[in-house]
């Protein structure tokens, strides 16, 4: 893969009923119902809702026989309707169920964290070499029988790893490590292989988005290593929903995306499903609109590591880089300028002049020309000069400012910049880039500071020109995914030359980061997008959980609707609440169910009262 230059991984095709993925398919959208799949009238409407947004599959929760044998009457009648997309059966727990599934459904996902293995208790098992062999002819011995079936339906399987459902088998060797979870994965793929059975799709998903892009990022690596060309699934798993659901969502799927991984992808949010279409729709088409770009020269810094990237040494220079988060710059031209205190940025960037009504406190950056060593200002340098002029260089040189910004593009960075940049650690660049790939340049700017054995922080500046808030956010938040999965980024410069409050630029800003988890500014929200197992109203539960907790920064909150992914995927939350039967829910404290079975009406005002009472 070249870092630089974006091109699609090469895969095989994958038959799933009539609309194949993976080789020279366009990237699929789907989503999955979140109706009973007992009920045929209700999947049939919700899937035909999910079809005209622009889904190409649906998938459906099968839970047990009743659910998986529904499947045969859901498919017949959307099929009566002419509808012809293709079902995707969802397993878990029950390889018998999943053998059903194989006979009404196009393709059945099947996780390799239960298909076999016990469900997930968090304990820690010992295994001797032999005892783990065994464990796999297990699997080898309930896969096959599987695949067989598979085979004469023509139906294609999905080895959909979660994060939130590792078996314990797996843990206790590899630990929560992403290793873990491709070896999980790769554990099934093997057989797969050996069985020649090719129509496999792969997922491997988390909540967070850094496991979700480095686990993905590994097993793409190990496939390679070992001679398969599988095509991917990509999802963040438990998004949210709203528009922190889908700025997380395209910080993780659009950081793969970007690197051309990716052939199928589903946005899950916490809303209707068929609300999940247009996001991974316009998600995937303004990153292929990258294909047939002006080429990048370039080439990786010694030290990089694609598939495990650790944060880019720097200098702390003032507030910036060093082991400090990462900074928000925001633009203050003359006139009134609004942020939400909880999103206040770290510096504003005014242009030749000072505004006329200063915010107290703030720091400010302005042109070196008009710099005047006005307290809690900084100058801005440019590294390009029109034919004919110098640069600022020399004024730069010369400057007595602690804090020094330069304004770089790759096109810029000479060796005269670079000769420069030696000499002055205190110089915070700002990266710029007009590129159809703008990750791709980006990138090359930073690698080569790396060759130069450059340690300036840097800002990543990325302008919009956007009257649609949603559209600015996904496309920022797209931009802004690999570069800070990668390491490379030391504060954020977003701006929108199309009329929108400034507030919601900066807010944007920080919640990129957030979603990255290199900033925290509020409390996250690990929400599941529902599905048939869900045992409780969960779109008005996330609604009022919110409402009353959106002030206390820094928790994570978990909101499950049911045990399949709960206590796996929100282990790292603060607080849990998961769904435990029909109308009943469980309070989690990090891993430790604190209370069962709680009637759901009084669910929420007990994990409230939970809160509270740790916090006082």
């Amino acid at each position: 893969m070249d870092l630089f230059n974006y091109s699609r991984r090469v895969t095989h095709e994958v038959n799933v009923g009539i609309t194949p993925l993976g080789g020279n398919n366009p990237i699929r959208v789907q989503s999955m119902t979140n109706t009973s799949t007992r009920d045929t009238e209700g999947c049939v409407a919700q899937a035909k809702r999910i079809v005209e947004a622009g889904g190409e599959y649906v998938r459906l929760t099968t839970q047990g026989t009743a659910e998986a044998e529904n499947l045969k009457n859901i498919n017949a009648g959307l099929r009566e309707q002419g509808i012809n997309t293709s079902l995707v059966a969802d397993v878990h727990f029950n390889p018998h169920v999943a053998d059903i599934a194989a006979l009404y459904a196009e393709k059945v996902r099947i996780n390799p964290g239960n298909y076999v293995d016990a469900a997930r208790t968090f304990k820690h098992l010992e295994y001797t070499d032999e005892e783990y062999g065994q464990e796999l002819q297990k699997i080898e011995n309930r896969l096959i029988p599987f695949l067989n079936i598979c085979k004469e339906n023509h139906t294609a399987v999905r080895i959909g790893v979660n994060h939130g459902s590792l078996s314990d088998r797996i843990m206790s060797r590899y630990g929560d490590t992403p290793e873990g979870m491709v070896e999980s994965c790769m554990e099934f793929l093997r057989i797969c292989v050996k069985e020649n059975f090719k129509d496999v799709v792969i997922s491997i998903k988390a909540s967070n988005t850094v496991v979700m892009v480095r686990t993905v990022r590994l097993l793409v690596k190990v496939m390679e290593q070992e001679g398969m060309d599988f095509p991917l699934h990509l999802g963040v798993t438990e998004a949210g929903d709203g528009e922190d659901g889908r700025i997380k969502s395209a910080v993780g799927i659009g950081a793969l995306l970007a690197d051309g991984l990716g052939d199928t992808i589903r946005v899950s949010l916490s809303e209707a499903p068929e609300a999940e279409i247009p996001v991974a729709k316009a998600l995937r088409d303004y990153v292929i609109a990258k294909q047939g770009h002006t080429y990048i020269p370039a080439a990786k810094a010694d030290g990089f590591s694609y598939t495990c990237p650790s944060r880019r040494k720097t200098n702390a220079v003032g507030n910036i880089g060093g082991e400090q988060v990462p900074v928000v710059i925001s633009s203050h031209f003359q006139g009134n300028y609004t942020f939400n205190e909880q999103f206040k940025p770290d510096y504003l960037y005014c242009g030749s002049q000072l505004p006329e009504k200063r915010i107290p406190g703030a720091a400010y950056i302005i042109d070196a020309p008009a710099w005047k060593g006005e307290e809690n200002t900084y100058p801005a340098f440019s590294s390009y000069a029109p034919e004919g002029e110098v640069t600022l260089l020399p004024l730069l040189s010369a400057c007595p400012a602690s804090v020094k910004f330069l304004f770089v593009t790759y096109v810029t960075l000479t060796e005269e910049v670079i000769a420069c940049l030696k000499y002055h650690p205190e110089v915070v660049l700002v990266c710029q880039s007009n590129h159809q790939n703008r990750l791709g340049e980006h990138r090359a700017l930073i690698h080569e500071l790396m060759h130069e054995g450059l340690q300036n922080p840097v800002v990543i500046f990325q302008h919009y020109n956007e009257p649609e808030k949603d559209a600015f956010q996904l496309k920022s938040a797209a931009d802004m995914g690999a570069l800070l999965m990668d390491g490379l980024v030391d504060g954020v410069y977003l701006h929108n030359q199309a009329s929108m409050l400034q507030d919601i630029i900066d807010a944007t800003a920080f919640n990129i980061l957030q979603a990255a988890r290199t900033r925290t500014s509020k409390t996250e929200y690990i929400s599941c997008p529902g599905c048939g197992r869900t045992l409780y109203d969960l779109e008005d539960t996330i609604k009022r959980i919110k409402a009353a907790t959106s002030h206390l920064k820094g928790l994570k909150i978990g909101i499950m609707g049911c045990i399949v992914n709960g206590p796996g995927e929100m282990a790292d939350a603060d607080y849990g609440y998961v769904g435990a039967a029909r109308g009943k829910v469980s309070l989690y404290r990090k891993k430790e169910c604190i209370e069962k079975n709680i009637p759901s009406e009084q669910a929420v005002e007990r994990l409230l009262e939970l809160i509270n009472s740790d916090l006082q």
